[in-house]
């Protein structure tokens, strides 16, 4: 299977009543992470079926796709009224590859990646680039699907009904390397970012119909408390922090030791002359 068709069938996924269900968590997600993070350069990497920085107010922002794929724009969530950084979206789309982003070093101040490193061609490098684009202190924003949740559960049954012949329909996209959160958040530090907020979320069932998870509801309101890292996506944010850079503060003054000789300035004796003029 293509990569190219693997984004088809994505896309194709996402219109589906569970694909929606995922699509509008990850949005609301987005909306909050992004809205409060500050700079000049924002850049979303694949699924442009997000809105990904449409609560970021960074002056400069853009959609890259690896993709010729354009689907068609899906029904999003309104965006929560809490949040009061919106400015109106001007994205530019990009057409590059994941593993070579056309940015200099150290450029970019937010990088969002919704999925993309489940469809990249190479995981660890599309994340080595990310980390070579922002600048020291810069944040990336990950979405991906929980391989640790009912529908990861789900998703390996299929998989294995598979391989001993029985057929049957997959749940989930079948391409694509589905990224633990654990270990996502070894490779990041691998990198030298640290972890500022992770969430897990869509408790609900893997029904494929609207009726059913609908039934499923009042998962969502006791996951997070009862059961939270079988959500069937997670959102991570990291910051990118460079060895070497440290806050300056004020400099303390060192007390001497006790045992220190104590320095005392002797008075000057002024001889007589001193106050009179020779002559």
């Amino acid at each position: 299977m293509t990569r190219e068709s693997s984004i088809i069938e994505l896309a194709q996924w996402l219109k589906s009543p569970p694909g929606r269900y995922l699509l509008g968590w990850e949005q609301v997600q987005l909306d909050r992470h992004v809205s409060d993070l500050f700079g000049f350069h924002a850049l979303q990497l694949g699924l442009p079926q997000l809105d990904g920085l449409r609560a970021n107010r960074m002056p400069h922002r853009w959609v890259a796709s690896d993709s010729l794929y354009m689907p068609d724009p899906y029904d999003l969530p309104p965006v929560d009224e809490s949040i009061s950084t919106l400015a109106p979206h001007a994205g530019m789309a990009l057409h590059c590859d994941f593993d070579a982003l056309p940015f200099p070093s150290q450029s970019l101040d937010l990088v969002v990646l919704p999925h993309a490193l489940e469809l990249a061609r190479d995981a660890h490098d599309a994340l080595r680039e990310v980390e070579r684009v922002l600048v020291p202190e810069g944040r990336v924003v990950i979405t991906g699907f929980n391989p640790a949740s009912l529908w990861g559960l789900r998703q390996r049954f299929g998989h294995l009904r598979r391989g001993m012949g029985l057929g049957g329909k997959l749940f989930l996209p079948r391409a694509g390397d589905f990224i633990g959160y654990w270990r996502l958040r070894d490779w990041l530090r691998l990198l030298g970012f640290e972890v500022e907020r992770g969430r897990f979320g869509c408790w609900r069932p893997p029904f494929g119909s609207q009726r059913w998870l609908d039934r499923g509801a009042w998962m969502d309101d006791h996951g997070e408390r009862w059961w939270p890292v079988l959500g069937a996506l997670y959102c991570l944010v990291a910051v990118k922090r460079v060895r070497g850079m440290r806050l300056v503060g004020l400099a303390r003054l060192q007390k001497a030791p006790a045992n220190a000789p104590a320095v005392v300035a002797q008075p000057r004796m002024h001889s007589q002359a001193d106050g009179h003029d020779n002559g």
